[in-house]
């Protein structure tokens, strides 16, 4: 059974010990990403997240990178647009280890100036290998078109010249203005003990000062037009409405709307554009909730002669699904997307990560009975409800080496 506790000051601690588990994930999750971000300081949240890497406490990057490869396990990191995390995998023994570390990292990181520099270089590779993959870059450019100037559309990996100019104090003041408590969910799963970790919790971050942190701007869905004519041998073309916030009621019901179009190869989108008439070699529906909004797209790559085509048609499948949606449909999606949650959490890092993202959305730790319920209780005229909601809502339309005015 998973327990929920807050620390004095704020921070939330999350622990589901798992059977028969030989292996445990910790982690520290942070409500906070790129939404964050300054003007003018796209991209600060990862490189922080690389930086503290470089050196933390008594260890430097080596020395860090042997701790946890000594014992067996491992550590990572990730930045998104409303979350950063710092996530260790290790034996049971050694969970301790991981949690210390990811302290460390945190708390007590060098920020040396030469490596800054240097870091620069590494995310300034990685950027460039972004702006060279148009199947990643077209997310990017679909946030932008949704969402225009709002801190919600800028990318993860931030501007070059942002990058550039970053210093060791722009560092350190995300640390200490955005890392507070009560943005702090600290989720444990696997061969646990949830008296150790909540010794371990309190000993770590327990004497963090519970000062508030600064508000995170709301964002609405505008919709609207990001068209790159960048040279490629493909056409990719995504289009996007207003999704639901992670909380809604409604949610579940556009999941597994989304799921029906274009979550599988029975799918709609894929039958018709790619089996069909050949139009697409990649094509899927998607959904994305966070505390205030949310999207649900398509995305797709074409034959540039056939870009208008296959927009026409992927938007006209996706409102012809709204009305007709066949029982069958929904339930070999809900089927689908059951399957795939429940496979997440046979993992203690699945678990983990479940548990911290439902605090930080819903502010408790949903059970996977209650997940299981939501879905369940989705009807076919739940799910066409939910698909025409959004699709009566304003657009956003992206593309990546073809005329997009053409296939909107």
């Amino acid at each position: 059974m998973a327990e929920l506790t807050r620390l004095a000051n704020g921070v939330t601690v999350a622990i589901d010990p798992m059977p028969g588990a030989q292996s445990a994930a910790i982690g520290l999750y942070a409500g906070v990403g790129s939404r964050s971000e300054a003007d003018g300081k796209g991209g600060l949240a990862h490189l922080v997240e690389h930086m503290v890497f470089k050196g933390a406490r008594g260890r430097d990057a080596r020395a860090i990178a042997e701790a946890i490869e000594d014992v067996g396990g491992s550590l990572n990191a990730w930045t998104s647009r409303d979350q950063t995390v710092f996530h260790g995998r290790t034996l049971a023994p050694d969970v301790g280890l991981a949690l210390e570390l990811i302290a460390d990292l945190v708390r007590a990181p060098k920020l040396d100036a030469d490596e800054l520099e240097r870091e620069k270089l590494v995310i300034l590779s990685e950027l460039g290998e972004c702006l060279d993959t148009p199947d990643d870059l077209i997310h990017d450019h679909l946030f932008e078109a949704a969402f225009g100037q709002q801190p919600l559309a800028r990318p993860v990996l931030g501007k070059a010249d942002s990058i550039r100019a970053f210093t060791r104090d722009d560092c350190t003041g995300w640390l200490t203005e955005q890392y507070r408590p009560e943005r702090l969910v600290i989720s444990a799963a696997g061969k646990v003990d949830a008296g150790h970790i909540l010794m371990l919790a309190e000993a770590l971050f327990g004497d963090l000062e519970p000062v508030a942190p600064p508000p995170i701007a709301a964002a609405e869905f505008k919709g609207g037009v990001r068209s790159d004519r960048k040279t490629t041998e493909q056409t990719q073309l995504a289009f996007a409405h207003p999704g639901l916030p992670a909380a809604s009621p409604d949610a579940p019901a556009l999941s597994l709307f989304a799921q029906a179009v274009g979550g599988g190869m029975s799918s709609r989108l894929f039958q018709e554009l790619r089996e069909d008439r050949g139009l697409a070699y990649s094509i899927y529906a998607w959904t994305q909730g966070y505390a205030d909004t949310g999207l649900f797209a398509v995305n797709l790559s074409t034959d540039k002669a056939r870009a208008a085509e296959a927009m026409a048609l992927a938007r006209d499948c996706v409102a012809k699904a709204a009305d007709d949606l066949t029982q069958a449909e929904l339930n070999r999606a809900r089927a689908q997307v059951e399957a795939g949650l429940l496979m997440s959490l046979e993992t203690p890092q699945g678990r983990a990560d479940s548990m911290a993202r439902s605090i930080e959305l819903v502010g408790r730790i949903m059970s996977l009975d209650e997940m299981l319920d939501e879905l369940r209780g989705v009807d076919v005229a739940a799910a066409r409800a939910a698909g025409q909601a959004v699709l009566g809502g304003p657009v956003a339309l992206a593309s990546i080496g073809g005329k997009l005015a053409l296939a909107a």
